[in-house]
């Protein structure tokens, strides 16, 4: 009996969550990729700097890896390449804008030996057994493409990020002629963009943006600063092109930003009028009225410019009375405090602040549920898996296919890990791989896990308390100490009393284990901790992390 092809969907990341996208295609043992994305960290991951998807699915198979196709130059789809591309040796395949983005962000992270191809929207490239086309979409950044991937069980369309966008600022119009070509010649499976689910009717166009942008820079008495994503190259351009109009000169602050304006200008996706960009020291000595800058920090991300200069700490821009502050993005679920934080100190600082949620300076990349619906009319496919977006917007996108008359054996919500599997006679989840989120804090990838971040919250809640003793070999008896160092949980000058009594649990626990006749130290640490956090606990209503240091003297 010959052996019967499997086709799977393999989604790592983008699934039940924002952020970190990743989805393998398989076809007996040959795979491709498409995107390799990061999420920000939440809360309660203290001190972690980025999350990527767990890829040890691809480690283990990376003999089976034939490339990567990248749908535009968005963190949440190109932030995992540098880690992923350390384990694997396989080409890229994207548009020209993100290959750009895709290149800085690797010379960053000194990876120079990779190897890469621009491909044009329609062109047909051959992959294996796979042939792939990327097709032209609308969304916040230039170059953004959604995927056609025809396999020998059928073709697979991989929307990427869209919107349907009549009049965008550049000339990438949503290819709804190559979406319904493919849907008239048959769609084995759908792949649908979930972010922008729950919001009815369309997604307004960016230009709207562009228009309110002319309007805030008008009524501007004194200088602009302007942040938005720094990727976000239309939302960059608007603002350039706001500036020009009202005579103002352009600054740009903030390091990812510097390098975006940089690379976007080269590669011929900004028009800058001539004599308009300057310094930002430059800038420092302009009158007000002449004067934007252009900046990150649209999430209130700490370290940012944005919030830099919000806490009056950035080393060339300071607040003066009468800035007009544009935050011109929404916030990323889990930000809102960060940004709340921001504006609070920016409008202490004297300046006037236009936000998302008080004005109209920001228009979502996402389609909203009537593009999302005609997407699903156009491609009109056999099954469908909705992606990028927390779990009820995968729920909310999955009934809007039923709407339509989608059946809902044919639906597949899914998550991370699932391996959605079609063969010639059926479509069925068929299992689970590894997946999962990988914390990068630092130099460290996965070396932080639950435990770790567990100790650092209880750390952060409580504090640490350090108790030193010398004890004598021969003896078993103290023979200096108990001495007690404390940070994050009590004052000592005002806990004296408190930590008396704890030395002294401490001198008792000794005596307890010397008639026990325990020797071994690891016992010992054990009782100690024990005891003190017992009397620690009744005394304050605190669970401080507890260390004790042991010293043996003869």
């Amino acid at each position: 009996m010959p052996k019967e092809h499997k086709l799977q969907i393999i989604p790592l990341g983008g699934l039940g969550e924002i952020g970190k996208n990743m989805t393998l295609i398989r076809y007996d043992d040959q795979i491709i990729i498409i995107d390799a994305g990061l999420a920000f960290p939440e809360d309660e991951m203290l001190g972690i700097d980025v999350v990527i998807p767990d890829y040890s699915y691809i480690v283990e198979n990376k003999d089976m890896i034939l490339g990567i196709l990248v749908t535009h130059g968005h963190e949440d789809h190109i932030g995992g390449l540098p880690y992923l591309l350390r384990e694997l040796d396989v080409p890229i395949f994207s548009t020209r804008l993100t290959l750009g983005l895709i290149q800085h962000k690797l010379k960053e992270s000194n990876l120079n030996n990779f190897k890469a191809t621009v491909v044009r929207p329609r062109e047909m490239i051959k992959l294996g057994v796979f042939r792939f086309e990327f097709i032209t979409v609308s969304h916040s950044i230039p170059d953004s493409v959604g995927i056609a991937v025809h396999t020998p069980l059928g073709t697979i369309v991989h929307t990427g990020d869209f919107k349907l966008d009549h009049t965008p600022v550049t000339g990438n119009i949503l290819d709804i002629h190559k979406f319904s070509e493919l849907g008239d010649k048959g769609v084995l499976c759908l792949m649908s963009d979930s972010t922008n689910v729950e919001h009815a009717g369309f997604t307004q166009s960016e230009r709207h943006v562009g228009q309110m942008f002319d309007e805030a820079f008008r009524d501007a008495k004194e200088r602009i600063i302007l942040a938005s994503f720094a990727s976000n190259v239309h939302r960059i351009q608007q603002a350039i092109t706001a500036a020009y109009k009202t005579n103002r000169k352009v600054a740009v602050v903030g390091r990812s930003m510097v390098n975006v304006v940089a690379l976007a200008e080269e590669l011929g996706y900004l028009e800058i009028p001539e004599n308009t960009m300057v310094d930002v020291d430059e800038m420092i000595n302009l009158p007000g009225n002449q004067a934007c800058i252009l900046t990150t920090g649209s999430q209130g991300e700490p370290m940012s410019a944005l919030t830099r200069i919000a806490m009056n700490d950035h080393r060339h821009v300071e607040i003066r009375p009468g800035d007009t502050v544009i935050i011109s993005a929404s916030p990323i679920p889990g930000n809102e405090k960060a940004i709340s934080r921001t504006i609070d100190h920016l409008f202490k600082q004297g300046a006037n602040v236009i936000y998302e949620s008080a004005s109209r300076m920001h228009v979502s990349g996402h389609a909203s549920q009537e593009e999302l619906k005609l997407m699903l009319n156009m491609v009109r496919p056999k099954n469908f898996i909705p992606i990028h977006g927390e779990y009820r917007m995968l729920i909310k996108h999955s009934e809007l296919a039923e709407q339509l008359g989608m059946s809902r054996e044919n639906i597949f919500v899914a998550e991370n890990g699932h391996v959605i599997e079609f063969t010639r006679h059926r479509a069925v989840i068929a299992g689970k791989v590894t997946a999962g989120k990988v914390l990068v804090d630092g130099l460290g990838v996965g070396d932080v896990g639950n435990i770790v971040l567990r100790d650092r919250k209880q750390l952060s809640q409580d504090g640490i308390l350090i108790v030193v003793l010398t004890i004598s070999r021969s003896t078993g008896r103290i023979a200096s100490g108990p001495d007690i160092v404390t940070r994050g949980f009590v004052y000592v000058r005002e806990s004296e009393t408190l930590l008396e009594d704890a030395k002294e649990k401490i001198r008792q626990t000794m005596a307890r284990c010397r008639e026990n006749k325990v020797v071994e130290w690891a016992p010992i640490k054990n009782q100690i901790k024990d005891t003190l956090s017992k009397h620690f606990f009744e005394k304050t209503r605190r669970r401080p992390v507890i260390l004790p240091i042991i010293q043996e003297i003869e």
